[in-house]
């Protein structure tokens, strides 16, 4: 049986990175992906089964048959949910996990936000807490990221908010006439506003083409592999060295351990359905914060009985995600230009330091929105969703309507959180993810204010009408999970130490979402690559 120096479970965002950096390194690298491969443009433009749209299906997985997920309500009502339902909390299952769908906004996070229960203090009943680290030694990592994978960005405004070496390797996006519209109304309310950064060719780079501004950004591949993500940049540069492998189908069921404890293998099933055990001296675990949390839990030993670095019982506490409270504005004329991906314009006016708050997000301008999803969200409350009054609102007003959005940092709660379920199992015949809990009520309360400012925004920039409805109490994670193997200094309260390694386990890793203390007021996959970069940094300098 071939011994690899690495196993990486899962070839995403953090999975990607480490594959690159450590076969580069040296190390003999196996990275096993539930999902298949989705070259650019492979997906159908399918406006009803997308990673954007999903009631009806997807088109990046995973599976919808063989992966549901239990789901236990506030009032303790439990439901089993597919990944294309709502409550799922989906992230895609493909070679570069949700990179190749994605967005892209690339987004560092800010210094305060590494020390957020210093600035803030803790409140009743949270799980706030600073970072172990801070901005300053993430820095040259997030400058890595940004470089070797491309991002498009205004690195002189970028650098009155981040320290930063260097600006972005490629200019901003282009700025729509939405973009226009909310900076004439952020002049006239005082407000700054940056560039949105985004992990977009917007002139070739890597030795591929630059974005044609089409419409499908969000929830589809590039049809002319402009968008960066893993699955064109990490992940072929570790193929290319020759001493990495990549096995797709795969569902990872166990990480092993040895008599003494030690880390030394995972158990998969292929995609016939063969269980394969191979053996590596160190494991990476980038598989979600959902699915990550999952695996740890299902890998419980005599000596281990909660599952791996859960001596503590914190495996699986303080997912989080982002909330998104929206505002939608009937403005006077077309303010729909069809330039894509849409995303041009954001404001950090009020990240922090809003009285009686703790943090606070970013708000911006929205992706082209298929007619599909402006019909499910942006229609007014009082509009009829069928019939004749709907076609013509929607006939008359779809180049009228501007959405203003973006995540709020959350504020984490130990019982919103990732166990496995008694009952229902996956094909695998594994306990689902058994997600309970809500975020914190002080999440709530500062995404009603970020709300209340999305709607000045759209008004000082001309909106005749505006509407929309601040998030209540829920569980968040969606596609933006994260927190459930929190990064820290004492294996009481975080279930990995500062490089990402697992309390008790010298030589398993987790590089994903799962470690971060807190999420952000931004979309955190910046932070995962780098993040990603420089754990297997250290794996790759500490040896296995």
């Amino acid at each position: 049986m071939t011994t690899y120096d690495v196993i990486i479970v899962g070839a995403g965002a953090g999975g990607g990175v480490a594959a690159g950096v450590l076969a580069e390194a040296g190390l003999s690298v196996l990275v096993l992906e539930r999902g298949g491969h989705l070259p650019p443009g492979s997906d159908r433009r399918d406006h009803v089964r997308n990673q954007r749209y999903s009631r009806h299906g997807h088109n990046a997985g995973p599976d919808i048959r063989d992966n549901p997920r239990v789901i236990v309500e506030r009032d303790g009502k439990e439901r089993v949910v597919n990944p294309h339902e709502p409550g799922y909390h989906n992230n895609a299952a493909a070679v570069g996990g949700g990179t190749p769908v994605y967005g892209a906004q690339a987004w560092r996070f800010l210094p305060d936000d590494f020390r957020m229960a210093s600035a803030y203090g803790t409140p009743a009943g949270s799980s706030l807490a600073d970072w172990p680290i801070d901005y300053a030694e993430l820095a040259p990592h997030y400058d890595r990221a940004e470089w070797e994978m491309g991002v498009a960005g205004d690195g002189q405004l970028s650098a009155a908010h981040w320290p930063r070496e260097r600006g972005f390797p490629l200019p901003a996006l282009p700025v729509t006439r939405g973009g226009e519209a909310l900076r004439a109304g952020a002049a006239a309310l005082g407000w700054d506003v940056v560039p949105i950064p985004a992990l977009i060719n917007t002139l070739p780079y890597n030795n591929r083409e630059a974005c044609t501004q089409c419409q499908y950004c969000v929830g589809f591949t590039c049809p002319v592999d402009a968008k960066n993500g893993t699955q064109n940049t990490l992940l072929p540069r570790a193929l290319a060295t020759g001493r990495c492998e990549l096995v797709t189908r795969a569902m990872v069921t166990r990480v092993e351990v040895d008599g003494r404890g030690r880390v030394n293998g995972v158990t998969y099933v292929d995609e016939a359905g063969t269980v394969v055990r191979v053996k590596a001296r160190a494991v990476v675990l980038a598989a979600g914060a959902i699915e990550t949390a999952r695996l740890l839990l299902s890998s419980a030993t005599e000596r281990h009985p909660t599952g791996l670095g859960n001596r503590h019982d914190q495996v699986g506490r303080h997912l989080q995600g982002h909330y998104y409270p929206a505002a939608i504005g009937l403005m006077p004329g077309p303010i729909y230009d069809g330039i894509g991906p849409g995303i041009s314009t954001a404001t950090m006016q009020f990240n922090h330091g809003n009285a009686d708050l703790i943090g606070g997000g970013m708000l911006a301008d929205e992706f082209i929105d298929l007619p599909i999803v402006f019909w499910s969200r942006n229609l007014p409350p009082d509009l009829p969703r069928w019939g004749a009054a709907n076609k013509r609102f929607m006939r008359e007003n779809y180049t009228r309507i501007m959405r203003v959005t973006g995540p709020v940092q959350e504020i984490p709660s130990p019982e919103a959180r990732v166990t496995l379920d008694p009952a229902v199992r996956d094909s695998c015949g594994l306990p689902v993810a058994r997600l309970s809990g809500t975020t914190h009520p002080e999440t709530v309360r500062t995404a009603a204010f970020m709300f209340e400012r999305a709607r000045e925004w759209l008004r000082a920039a001309g909106a005749e009408r505006v509407w929309g409805q601040p998030p209540g109490l829920m569980l968040s994670a969606g596609q933006h999970q994260a927190g459930t193997c929190r990064m820290g200094d004492d294996p009481a309260t975080s279930v990995v130490d500062r490089w990402g390694r697992v309390h008790g386990h010298k030589n398993l890793y987790v590089m994903d979402g799962s470690v971060h203390v807190t999420n952000g007021g931004f979309n955190p996959v910046l932070t995962i690559l780098a993040l990603a970069y420089r754990a297997a940094e250290h794996l790759a300098r500490v040896g296995v």
